[in-house]
């Protein structure tokens, strides 16, 4: 189905013709309304590319709530990548950690207890033992990757 926007602005700032694709998920059993302006690839297409786009969106969601980076540093793509590949070496580093000592505790427990004692000079198995760290929404680790089930 094609569409046109019929707003004065909208129209004014989008003139083309635009097509409404729906799709049916049968693993969620649900269906999916997308608008785009691609018109030559199939509705799986558009739904696969939707869905894609939103994994990427996930994973600079999961990076900004669990590696902190709240903005980039540079702003050219290499700026970027070294920033997210510096930060996702950390948190695989800091998950070897948490698993070699078998911790009990969350990635991300573990990265707020290291950056809260970056200074401190304790032993790391003190550290994470007298650190009391309780946040409801990560002790049903929700939103966090699992390196180590296989």
């Amino acid at each position: 189905m094609t569409v046109r926007f019929t707003g004065v602005n909208s129209k004014k700032y989008y003139p083309k013709q635009l097509r409404l694709v729906k799709y049916w998920d049968e693993e969620q059993k649900r269906e999916f309304v997308f608008l785009t302006n691609t018109m030559h690839i199939s509705s799986l297409q558009v739904a696969e590319l939707y869905k894609n786009r939103w994994l990427v969106e996930f994973f600079f969601k999961w990076l900004k709530q669990h590696l902190k980076i709240k903005k980039f540093w540079g702003t050219t793509e290499n700026a970027v990548r070294i920033q997210i590949y510096a930060a996702i070496c950390c948190y695989c580093l800091v998950a070897i950690v948490q698993k070699d000592m078998q911790l009990g505790r969350t990635t991300y427990e573990v990265l707020q207890i290291l950056s809260i004692s970056l200074t401190d000079k304790t032993n790391l198995r003190d550290l994470f033992n007298k650190t009391r760290f309780q946040n409801d929404k990560e002790h049903f680790r929700l939103n966090e990757p699992n390196l180590f089930n296989f």
